[in-house]
């Protein structure tokens, strides 16, 4: 057996890095894989329960554009949760921006001059949430429930009380409620695993320059080739002409999977390839130890609530995308959903641990949880108590989680 030690994670044979992954898992680290054995799990449940609905092509589209917004949401809060801080407004942030965005094309604005200055106002309160808690000391927890609550009667300022405000902007409505032609869903699938592959090989050649180890090339292969093979499945699925109504055909991957993917993509690149994002980890795991290494925690502080608060405006988009309208009390309820499928999805409300695929594997748990429950007739409140309960599974294993990897370290 190899006694390689694993110090970076790319030492070693394809065995070696097995070994140490189990390890991990042993010791306490077990990143998404409860969240993804819930989701093997609830597919399995809500199939046998049922069959002739659950995995439907028209359920399975459904399924990602309903798992699109909470997932935008959820990426969002692992930019403060990795902090271990929270952002009780984003979801109303959201909603605060797209009631500008409103206001704006009614005075005329073209809709790409009016998104952005949307997410500039959310950049905005990022900025002030992040001032408050970094140079202020106040809490996150204390300034985003005041925002919470503040921006709540700021909608309906701006809006006025109850009614849906009709969007009529095309390109907004699509995001959500249209279709990729089929050929261009098999060429987003080639086009995003060339770019990963490219991605890595790239990685691969500057650490080989640097004299630094690769992980074996067997297990990038093993990667790219399940994802090419879930993509594929999941584009075959999307294809399949899912419409009850044989003169108007609805098939081709959903407009958002791909935009949600992209952003997923770009953030997940700004964590793991960026000076920001590993300042950001460092500061999540350990303030003092960052501030002494000469990281300007409070800088990263504010970056982070700027780029939770901008992302909770893209979720606010395709919530006005869905509805085809922007509502006075967008916003209110789905924030805990996001901080919700953020910890299920394994990032440590302790800090320092996750991935923004982690936020969107939980976001799909979630989902799955309240569509399944909704094809077998239950009513919302049975779907609060077990999104509830999975929470609090999800919470406890990441406490427990940490105290054995705690105690793993101290035995060394």
């Amino acid at each position: 057996m190899s006694n390689v030690k694993i110090a970076t994670g790319h030492e070693g044979t394809a065995k070696d890095q097995i070994s140490a992954y189990f390890q991990r898992v042993k010791a306490g680290d077990m990143g998404a894989l409860p969240a993804v054995g819930a989701l093997i799990v609830l597919v399995g449940i809500f199939t046998a329960a049922a069959p002739e609905y659950f995995l439907r092509p028209l359920n399975v589209a459904n399924l990602f554009v309903q798992a699109a917004e909470l997932t935008m949401l959820a990426a969002a809060m692992v930019f403060v949760i990795l902090l271990a801080e929270i952002d009780l407004s984003a979801g109303v942030t959201g909603g605060v921006a797209m009631a500008v965005m409103f206001r704006l094309l009614q005075m005329g604005l073209d809709w790409p001059i009016a998104l952005v200055l949307a997410l500039v106002v959310g950049a905005a309160i990022g900025f002030l949430i992040g001032f408050f808690v970094a140079k202020v000391g106040v809490p996150s927890f204390v300034v985003t429930l005041g925002l919470f609550l503040g921006f709540q009667g700021l909608q309906l300022v701006m809006l006025g009380e109850g009614g849906l405000f009709k969007v009529d902007v095309a390109p907004i409505n699509a995001i959500m409620n249209e279709n990729l032609p089929t050929w261009l869903g098999w060429v987003v699938l080639v086009a995003g695993l060339a770019l990963g592959i490219l991605i890595t090989m790239l990685d691969r050649a500057r650490r080989s320059k640097s004299g630094l180890p690769n992980r074996p090339i067997s297990l990038v292969a093993a990667k790219y080739g399940a994802m090419a093979l879930i993509g594929g499945v999941i584009v075959a699925v999307m294809n399949v002409n899912r419409s009850a109504n044989v003169f108007k055909p609805i098939e081709g991957v959903p407009i958002v999977i791909p935009i949600t993917l992209a952003i997923l993509l770009i953030g997940g690149l700004v964590l793991d390839r960026t000076r920001f994002g590993r300042h950001l980890y460092a500061v999540g795991g350990n303030p003092e130890a960052a501030r002494r290494a000469g990281i300007k925690v409070a800088k990263i502080r504010i970056i982070s609530f700027v780029v939770c608060s901008a992302l909770a405006v893209i979720s606010g988009l395709f919530h006005v995308s869905r509805l085809g309208a922007v509502e006075a009390t967008a916003g209110r309820t789905i924030v805990l959903s996001g901080v919700a499928a953020a910890v299920v999805g394994g990032v440590s409300l302790f800090g320092g641990k996750g991935r923004l695929m982690h936020a969107a594997i939980g976001a799909l748990v979630i989902t799955i949880i309240a569509n399944g429950l909704g094809l077998l007739g239950w009513d919302a409140g049975m779907n609060f108590l077990v999104t509830g309960g999975v929470l609090i599974l999800a919470a406890t294993v990441d406490a427990l989680s940490r105290k054995r990897s705690s105690s793993s370290q101290i035995r060394v």
